[in-house]
């Protein structure tokens, strides 16, 4: 297979790039915006609350998300499929952004725990704390705590992780 520069496959590890990303755009408020318009672009499906992510580091991830009328509800609160996926894009950050290389990650069980109307600015802190090393089919927790902005926990989210040393395709 011949490859031009503009057409050099990708080598890099979903894990190491986004932390090299982050890396590159989390320093600036302008910088963590195109970096959470990517990462929304990415996964199309957790980009459709438009959530900031305001932190990232291996394991541990602050994600914020703005009150709007297209993510409430009947009782003008935000609606609970919107905490849900605010709390797996949370956890999963934390998640993918702590995994060794060559591991596959995939959610095999999601929990979550209503304890508040959610209203205002949320804020998702998601935490993971994987193995160093993935050398058979494990699972992982990684959780994510969702706070209003007087620091009110709203939700509890538990997203258990299967991890598996990817298969070398060489």
């Amino acid at each position: 297979m011949t490859t031009t520069a503009t057409q050099q496959p990708n080598n890099t590890a979903p894990e190491q790039r986004l932390i090299k990303m982050w890396n590159r755009y989390g320093g600036s408020a302008l910088g963590r915006k195109i970096f959470s318009y990517v990462l929304g672009r990415t996964a199309p499906y957790s980009g459709s609350i438009k959530a900031e992510v305001l932190s990232l580091e291996p394991g541990s991830v602050q994600v914020a998300l703005k009150d709007r009328r297209s993510i409430r509800n009947h009782l003008n609160s935000v609606h609970a499929i919107a905490l849900a996926n605010l709390g797996e894009l949370a956890s999963g950050l934390a998640m993918i952004s702590a995994v060794p290389p060559n591991t596959r990650a995939i959610v095999v069980n999601l929990e979550i725990e209503y304890l508040k109307k959610a209203r205002g600015r949320l804020i998702a802190k998601g935490s993971a704390t994987p193995p160093d090393s993935i050398t058979e089919s494990i699972n992982s927790l990684a959780l994510a705590e969702i706070r209003d902005a007087e620091g009110d926990l709203v939700s509890q989210v538990k997203v258990h992780w299967r991890l598996s040393p990817k298969e070398d395709k060489t």
